[in-house]
């Protein structure tokens, strides 16, 4: 029985502690949240700390679960890992190149599961989607956005997020981890823009971005990122993978809501396009977001039970913050940005 702690009890986190709640081979040992109190009915009877430094030395975990704010993530995910524990840390690993590396290096140096909550790895239509983007062969052409039209609450999220992290950033790394599993090529040049939308967030944040990437074998790709009620819900979420011997695409035809968390991973079909002729591939039956978050913690438990190979999982976590944090830089400088070889 693996001994969990979740630090964070947010959406994610919420969703996480969840997941260990309902699993025959984890025992929650504690909940870190800074109000103290939780709510969810199936979590009440659970230790409850304000501190993780306390939270650590008391409740002992051999897993660490960090939902927390984005620049908390790699103080707690080394603090772990140094305790003795695994750690699964969701996206983004950090808030800046340094510290995610220093993550990467400890887990080496400690020999500790790392686990990244890049959740489209675990669902099975993404999955596929890399699959057929694969077998067409590179160089690629890498097209995808997600939109977020927001308001009420979910305004309210996206403006605390958007105090550490810019969405480009903070959705970001999900696409590009996609463009990661599909090409082995370095990221060299990235360029970013981006515009504040709105006088309720920080002066020096923006709640729309896009960037362009060039990669070592003549790939390129865009993504682009926008929060909040100004937002259009037109073309939100476009996820396209082209190369010379064709395409693969998502298609959905009743994506409405940019701000359904579920249809933010739904695939619901593929077209396979080559010059030959199209294919259709139906993909029935797709997980929600609490059945992915349990494919996360179940993966995460795994990869501790069954010494599962992270090598390349932690190296693509370290290539795709790079190219997102590269994209926020040059956002932020109006110049572009040349990315050296990374030693994650």
């Amino acid at each position: 029985m693996t001994r969990v702690l979740i630090a964070g009890l947010g959406n994610m986190g919420l969703s996480h502690a969840l997941a260990h709640h309902n699993h025959p081979d984890a025992e929650i040992v504690g909940l870190v949240n800074r109000s103290g109190r939780v709510t969810h009915a199936d979590l009440t009877g659970y230790p409850v700390f304000t501190d993780f430094e306390k939270a650590l030395e008391t409740a002992r975990p051999d897993l660490v679960v960090v939902a927390t704010y984005s620049d908390s993530h790699a103080d707690y995910a080394i603090a772990a890992m140094r305790a003795g524990a695994h750690v699964f840390v969701e996206k983004p690993l950090a808030t800046t190149l340094e510290d995610a590396q220093s993550v990467v290096a400890v887990a080496r140096e400690t020999d500790r599961k790392l686990v990244i909550g890049y959740i489209l790895r675990h669902h099975p239509s993404w999955i596929r989607l890399v699959e057929e983007a694969r077998a067409l062969g590179g160089p690629y052409v890498f097209r995808m956005n997600l939109n977020q039209q927001s308001s009420g609450a979910e305004w309210e999220t996206h403006k605390s997020l958007m105090q550490t992290t810019a969405p480009i950033v903070d959705c970001g790394v999900h696409y590009v981890d996609v463009w990661c599993q599909i090409s082995d090529a370095r990221p060299v040049k990235v360029n970013g823009m981006g515009l504040r939308l709105s006088d309720e967030i920080a002066p020096d944040m923006y709640n729309y971005g896009q960037f362009q990437v060039y990669f070592d074998d003549g790939s390129v790709g865009w993504y682009e990122a926008g929060w909040g009620p100004m937002m259009s819900e037109a073309a939100f979420f476009v996820k396209d993978v082209v190369s010379p011997a064709g395409a693969v695409s998502i298609v959905e035809d009743d994506k409405d809501d940019s701000s359904d968390v579920d249809g933010h991973t739904k695939v619901g079909a593929l077209l396979v396009h080559r010059p030959d002729g199209d294919r259709r591939i139906d993909l029935p039956g797709e997980p929600g977001h609490q059945e992915l978050c349990d494919a996360e913690q179940d993966y995460m438990l795994r990869a501790i039970s069954e010494n599962i190979d992270l090598t390349r999982h932690m190296q693509d976590a370290i290539k795709s913050l790079a190219i997102c944090l590269a994209a926020d830089e040059s956002v932020r400088t109006g110049q572009p940005v040349t990315l050296e070889e990374l030693t994650p």
